[in-house]
């Protein structure tokens, strides 16, 4: 697969809790002039990058992140903020622990909510693999479809652990049509981002791709 190919499926990244504008325009640069599918940025950062961007580059961000369990309130209030800030797509964190204490219906009912305040933008939906049984990462591919995700997101990348080609292709095995995979958490190599998507991931969320084309530029690979 050539690296232009596999731009176009990747979500570029920065969520670090010390990013910088400087960085947010350096992020913005190089996505729009390799391509990829989004920028993905802290909240805070929305408004600055989509001044700055325009609409040379979708700008993706973050709510309820990284860990989930703030109220759903809270979320759609983000939600809100984000959308007027000129948000593109918006990535949610689920509160693993109501899916721990099988609550099913309140896990769909928060997702429905952040769904309902973005209307016409993607929304991906984190459920935190490194934590989850299979059993729960199963049902949660039909809990988020029917809430109205467009998708199921592997990994914060803030937790005990990222994607792995195991989850993906066990979301891959039992998402229900309609609803696309995004892998995301120490996706490090161009093939580890090729076997992701030929297990059925249709979008990456990592920094490291764009820096590993960089590189081939600086040594004259194409």
């Amino acid at each position: 697969m050539k690296i232009e190919e596999i731009m176009a499926h990747v979500d570029h990244t920065v969520l670090s809790v010390d990013c910088t504008e400087a960085q947010i325009c350096a992020l913005l640069d190089d996505a729009i002039r390799f391509g990829t599918a989004s920028v993905c940025i802290p909240p805070a950062y929305v408004r600055f990058a989509k001044e700055y961007a325009g609409r040379r580059m979708p700008i993706c961000t973050v709510i309820g992140f990284p860990n989930g369990y703030v109220k759903t309130e809270v979320k759609v209030f983000e939600t809100h903020m984000a959308v007027m800030d000129g948000a593109d797509e918006i990535d949610m964190v689920i509160w693993v622990g109501l899916v721990k204490d099988g609550k099913w219906d309140e896990v769909k009912r928060d997702i429905a909510a952040v769904r309902a305040a973005c209307p016409g933008k993607i929304l991906k939906v984190i459920i935190e693999t490194c934590l989850l049984t299979d059993e729960e990462k199963i049902r949660l591919c039909s809990v988020v479809h029917e809430a109205g995700a467009d998708y199921i997101k592997t990994s914060t990348g803030f937790s005990r652990g990222g994607a792995t080609f195991e989850d993906v292709a066990l979301m891959a095995k039992h998402c229900p049509d309609g609803l696309r995979i995004k892998a995301a958490g120490g996706i490090a190599s161009l093939a580890d981002s090729e076997r992701f998507l030929a297990l059925g991931a249709d979008r990456l969320g990592t920094s490291r791709i764009v820096k590993i084309a960089k590189e081939m530029e600086k040594g004259g690979e194409k």
